[in-house]
């Protein structure tokens, strides 16, 4: 079944937004291009395809709970992304892994890692935390 999660965090400046809607697929019915992430987890690519930053943070995110979907799948798992949405104004690749994070949380019942957002103010207003983990880009922002 398809779920869609809403991330939201609003700032002085409006703030950041994605929908991502994904869902688990088993391995031996995963169609269509994917991403190997960890042993048997795969992330499956929409059909219309995707900017190669905000693939890069949802992998990310994917392989920081590889170990737990590993368990909680040990036979594989494939998490189809049906649709990632957000507006233009304001977005940051970035929110994808604080999407996907969230989607997983709210599917799978995985818990808080510290992925989060802050707004910071300054030059880079949002100030993001990856629990620790480093994260797969450093974009320098204008």
């Amino acid at each position: 079944m398809t779920r869609t999660f809403k991330y939201r965090f609003r700032s002085p400046l409006g703030g950041l937004a994605a929908d991502l809607s994904a869902r688990t697929v088993p391995p031996g019915e995963a169609a269509g291009p994917s991403v190997g992430i960890y042993r048997g987890v795969r992330l499956l690519l929409p059909g219309t395809g995707m900017y190669w930053e905000d693939l890069a943070w949802l992998s990310f995110t994917v392989a920081l709970r590889a170990e737990d979907l590993c368990t909680r799948y040990p036979d594989g798992v494939c998490i189809e992304i049906v649709s990632f949405d957000f507006p233009l104004a304001d977005y940051r690749p970035e929110v994808a892994a604080l999407a996907m994070d969230g989607w997983l949380r709210e599917e799978l019942g995985l818990p808080d890692t510290g992925i989060t957002c802050a707004y910071s103010g300054g030059a880079d207003p949002y100030a993001f935390a990856w629990g620790g983990a480093e994260p797969p880009l450093r974009s320098p922002r204008p």
